[in-house]
């Protein structure tokens, strides 16, 4: 897989390979009409049980049946109702064998839980694909600046990026082409800060990185790719 200029299309490479995932684990699958009860029924039912139907189609962009549909597949996957971090881990890992997912699945998995509590309940993994999938720009965009902004403290770091950058190339492995040399990352983070480090402080503000990629075709382009995944 081609990874040039990935620093100015990153939220496309998250939403990518989170979708592949879902979907090689059979959580996005199509529903059929007889399994609308069943599963409105086991959303009360499950052990950690999720919010309501009509809370969750207030927090997401869903339609009641997407929900339906979606809580299946999670289900089907994890029939606790959560994914721990490690469980989390060995998804990605089944899914990128030749290379390692260790360190971007914990950034994504942080991302989507958004109380820090360690588990993926099906309200935080629905209302994050919900924004990624349905949300505005602003909305996909702050969600992207939430998974670099790794200690939360409403900055991106060039240390940031690079683990982020890191993580990723370590993840695809021996797919990368061309072959990637060892400098690669740090060049891609230098590139980045270029063009989203407006007042070169040396961090990116949420509202550095919304106005550089707002005023960017590219990335405006690649968040319109996944609209009508499901």
């Amino acid at each position: 897989m081609g990874i040039q200029g990935m620093e100015l299309c990153a939220m496309a490479v998250v939403v990518m390979l989170f979708i592949a995932v879902l979907k090689q684990f059979g959580i996005l699958e199509p529903m059929s009409m007889e399994d609308s009860s069943d599963s409105e029924l086991e959303l009360s039912t499950v052990r950690h049980q999720p919010e309501g139907l009509e809370q969750l189609q207030a927090q997401t962009k869903f339609t009641k049946r997407e929900l339906q549909s979606l809580y299946r597949g999670f289900k089907n996957e994890c029939p606790s109702g959560l994914v721990d971090e490690d469980t989390f881990k060995l998804i990605y890992s089944q899914f990128f064998p030749q290379g390692d997912a260790t360190t971007y699945a914990h950034f994504l998995f942080n991302a989507f839980d958004a109380d820090g509590n360690g588990a993926i309940h099906f309200e935080d993994f629905v209302v994050g694909l919900s924004i990624l999938l349905r949300g505005t720009v602003q909305e996909k965009l702050k969600w992207a600046f939430n998974l670099y902004d790794i200690n939360k403290d409403g900055y991106i770091t060039k240390e940031e990026m690079l683990a982020i950058m890191k993580s990723i190339y370590d993840m695809m492995g021996r797919y990368t082409y061309p072959l990637l040399r060892e400098e690669a990352p740090l060049e891609h983070v230098e590139r980045f800060f270029q063009k989203m480090d407006r007042n070169q402080d040396g961090v990116v503000t949420i509202d550095e990185f919304l106005e550089t990629c707002q005023k960017d075709e590219n990335i405006m382009s690649s968040m319109q790719l996944f609209e009508n995944v499901i």
